[in-house]
């Protein structure tokens, strides 16, 4: 039986598969695959503006080949996680 923190690695990679591959390289996500995921699970994405999403791209592509990997996408959801644990904790206080 998966734990909850088990289901919720499960999700964070079964999702970047998801995305990833329909353009190119199954292992990467490009642009539009970056942008079709923040816009579809993630309700922060509905907000963002394309020069935000821009900006995203440029910050997370560390060797700057326009895509982004696997590790590039956990440093991502690194980032979104402590974002998180920070409203939390202001929220608690």
């Amino acid at each position: 039986m998966e734990t909850p923190l088990e289901k919720a690695l499960t999700t964070m990679v079964t999702t970047f598969h998801k995305y990833s591959g329909r353009e190119g390289s199954k292992l990467t996500l490009s642009r539009k695959e970056l942008k079709e995921l923040i816009k579809k699970e993630l309700s922060l994405g509905e907000k963002m503006k394309e020069s935000s999403i821009d900006n995203l791209m440029k910050s997370l592509d560390k060797n700057s080949d326009q895509e982004i990997d696997f590790k590039e996408y956990s440093v991502f959801l690194t980032t979104l996680c402590m974002a998180y644990n920070d409203f939390f904790l202001e929220d608690n206080q």
